[in-house]
């Protein structure tokens, strides 16, 4: 279930309570006449299965409720009421299949944004790989995989394409590209000071490295399984289970190639520098062709469940 807050003004609070009272899947509503100081308002609160939360959402927003007044929304972690329950059937579909729009397009706005925490993030990701392909350590590729803060931007580009936001598209593509330019160059840096210091020397990156040599020869495979994290990633992000991403951010190949990519520029070892990069490119290109896929397809399923859904009486 999922709480919402809604700040109106006093002219509008009948069609809004209105809505929510025909709204399948709605209960709990609250409203509290002229309670609201700024911006000056009457209060009205409900609750709302989620399933039904991306179109009450879409509705107050033409409404101009987000313009005159304010939509907050919480998650409800529990909730013990019979009419709670009878909202949760009454509304299409299952919760955990449901997408709230609003919700994505606002979380993968902050996640796409290019500043210096981002940047840290990823830096670090991508020297901590670095180590791992001049140690051939499996152990650090898997912790630098977890690191990195990657699928942010690649899931704002797929949301942003399906949503038709040409800005979040290029805020998102910035951040993606400008990132890993900059993770790259600072992670060059590192591994010629660990050159320096005697920690990482030339016969590390030219010597055999049987756990690590995939991060360099792309084939099929590495698209394939960047596909697939995509849809996961993608469904973790609308189903609200973030704890899938950590398994998302563990399968796909991007920052580790991204790291040695850099150091083998570093060595001027440039076929290993091309074939990292095209490692780079591979898993980028399916995370994002497979969130956007995702997406699109839990849109359309969405929409034919609200065909599906009974008109209230």
């Amino acid at each position: 279930m999922l709480h919402l807050r809604l700040i109106t003004p006093a002219d509008r609070t009948d069609d809004v309570v209105r809505l929510v009272e025909t709204t399948v899947g709605t209960t709990h509503l609250v409203v509290l006449p002229g309670a609201a100081r700024n911006p000056v308002g009457d209060v009205v609160m409900c609750d709302v299965a989620r399933e039904a939360g991306d179109e009450l959402i879409g509705a107050l927003r033409e409404l101009g409720v987000d313009r005159t007044g304010s939509i907050a929304v919480e998650n409800i972690d529990l909730s013990l009421s019979e009419r709670a329950d009878k909202a949760e059937d009454d509304a299409p579909g299952e919760g955990a299949d449901a997408v709230l729009w609003e919700h994505l397009v606002d979380a993968t706005h902050e996640e796409s944004t290019l500043n210096v925490t981002y940047v840290a993030f990823l830096t670090v990701a991508t020297m901590l790989a670095a180590c791992g392909v001049m140690l051939d350590n499996a152990i650090l590729i898997v912790g630098a995989m977890a690191v990195g803060p990657e699928f942010g931007p690649l899931a704002g580009i797929s949301t942003a394409l399906v949503q038709r936001a040409p800005r979040l598209v290029w805020r998102s593509l910035w951040a993606l590209l400008a990132g890993f330019a900059a993770a790259m160059v600072l992670t060059a840096g590192f591994s010629w000071l660990m050159d320096v210091l005697g920690l990482f020397d030339r016969s590390m990156i030219d010597g055999p490295r049987p756990n690590t040599a995939f991060i360099w020869n792309p084939d099929w495979m590495s698209f394939v399984v960047a596909f697939l994290a995509g849809i996961a990633g993608t469904l973790s992000l609308t189903s609200a289970k973030s704890g899938a991403l950590i398994g998302v951010a563990i399968s796909v190949t991007t920052v580790p190639a991204a790291a040695n990519a850099a150091v083998s520029l570093n060595y001027t070892d440039y076929s290993q520098t091309w074939g990292s990069t095209w490692q780079l490119l591979a898993n980028l290109g399916g995370i994002v062709l497979a969130g956007t896929l995702t997406l699109l397809a839990q849109k359309a399923f969405w929409a034919w469940q609200r065909k599906r859904t009974p008109e209230p009486a």
